[in-house]
């Protein structure tokens, strides 16, 4: 009898333990869960791929985390927490529950997971966040009334971007796309933003066997059978920042994508903005109703003396579009990719010329 009544009482105790211990588990597919950016949604997970691209969730509760499985080890993402970025966390290929946020207030609380890196680090598949049992689950935000879109390279990326001064690295460690001039632009005005963009990428040539109009309208990068519904994202404004690696490749006539595209001879002038007018053309077709904003800048593609900038002039008076602009960076004459300071400094340019120019 004793020893029965001992049990009994044993699981008396430990039962409410494990009660306590239960999580609210929030699904990748909730309703509440708000997405910004090219989602590769499937039936077990959300695949985040692009730069920029985030996940944020309103909530009342006091801790929350979520449960990440990354394809690579060279992702990294800004927790963003009632919209100040609290810390950055590196992603394993092993599905952990990463935590987010602990010790929290009572109160409203709104979290955000924001890609810092760009597709080619590797895709990342979010399963869902998980908050103690007690949390509320909140309305998601009103959906902002502004959208901006950019197809860019390792500029709009943000590259090397944390990179010491005088250095550049391609290591997911020092890019974080939250501070290009992209990111900063798009939150000054309180739009939604979508980036397409690529390291190395071109539109006539890349550092790699493919160019931008292979990639621009993919959900997924790595899998081009996934198209994106362009009627899912109705930018205001769309900005190119493109160019810059073209303006590298057309004088390496040995290099294997030169050879691969034009043999032996150098693309004429002609040719050279004629393949711009053709990828703005592709452009306006998809985002038919948008300002289009083509910029250039802000490495050597811009400096002084360069015929680039020219080219992408005479693009776009062959076009005949009233709305369709040129924009071009001061070169910044420093080494390797635009570091932070420089990269606000685009946004600053940027900021001015969409306040004097467009009405939105």
């Amino acid at each position: 009898m004793n020893i029965k009544f001992i049990t009994l009482v044993s699981l008396l105790i430990i039962v409410p333990k494990l009660v306590l211990a239960q999580k609210k588990h929030i699904a990748f597919n909730n309703p509440e869960i708000q997405y910004e950016g090219r989602i590769a949604f499937s039936d077990s997970t959300a695949c985040i791929n692009w730069s920029g691209t985030s996940i944020s969730l309103n909530f009342k509760g006091s801790e929350i985390s979520a449960i990440l499985k990354d394809a690579d080890t060279a992702n990294y993402y800004n927790v963003i927490l009632d919209d100040k970025v609290i810390s950055k966390i590196h992603l394993s290929k092993e599905k952990q529950n990463y935590i987010l946020a602990s010790g929290l207030s009572k109160g409203k609380h709104k979290i955000q997971l924001y890609k810092r890196t760009q597709w080619g680090q590797g895709q990342t598949f979010f399963y869902g966040f998980e908050t103690d049992s007690s949390a509320k689950i909140l309305a998601k935000s009103k959906p902002k009334k502004r959208k901006i879109a950019f197809y860019g390279d390792s500029i709009t990326c943000g590259h090397g971007i944390e990179s010491a001064e005088g250095k550049d690295s391609g290591a997911g460690h020092f890019e974080n796309h939250y501070l290009t001039y992209g990111a900063l632009t798009a939150r000054h005005f309180n739009a939604e933003n979508q980036s397409i963009s690529n390291s190395g990428i071109g539109i006539m040539l890349s550092w790699f066997p493919y160019v931008m109009t292979d990639i621009y309208d993919l959900t997924d990068p790595h899998d081009k059978t996934k198209k994106w519904n362009f009627n899912n994202y109705i930018p205001d404004i769309v900005v190119i920042n493109l160019f810059q690696n073209d303006s590298w490749l057309v004088n390496k006539p040995k290099h294997p994508e030169f050879i691969a595209k034009f043999g032996t001879v150098k693309p004429t002038d002609d040719f050279i903005i004629k393949s711009y007018e053709s990828f703005v053309k592709i452009i306006r077709a998809k985002h038919p109703n948008a300002t289009i904003v083509c910029a250039l800048g802000n490495m050597d593609a811009t400096k002084t003396g360069s015929k680039w900038p020219n080219y992408i002039v005479k693009a776009i008076e062959n076009l005949n579009d009233k709305k369709i602009y040129t924009h071009f960076f001061a070169y910044k004459n420093t080494p390797g990719h635009p570091k932070v300071n420089e990269q606000k400094a685009m946004a600053v340019s940027l900021i001015a010329f969409i306040d004097a120019t467009i009405k939105w």
